[in-house]
């Protein structure tokens, strides 16, 4: 499942879309969050633009920044 940043399904800018992420650990300190796809693959989000959040929310990630919070 993704969600798309704008309205035709992928952001206008890049083309890219936002993907749904878990977050595993927070590092509040410097902003970041080890995330990790459905597919188990990990990464490491900026969180500053939807701080504070949670570990095990669902934080929709675009270019490496989480934009929003999935409910």
């Amino acid at each position: 499942m993704t969600y798309a940043c704008s309205h035709h399904s992928h952001c206008i800018t890049c083309s890219d879309e936002a993907v749904p992420l878990r977050v595993v650990k927070i590092d509040e300190k410097r902003e970041l969050a080890l995330c990790e796809s459905a597919a188990g693959e990990r990464t490491t989000v900026e969180i500053a633009l939807v701080a504070p959040v949670a570990v095990d929310a669902v934080v929709l990630v675009h270019a490496g920044t989480a934009i929003a919070t999935a409910t």
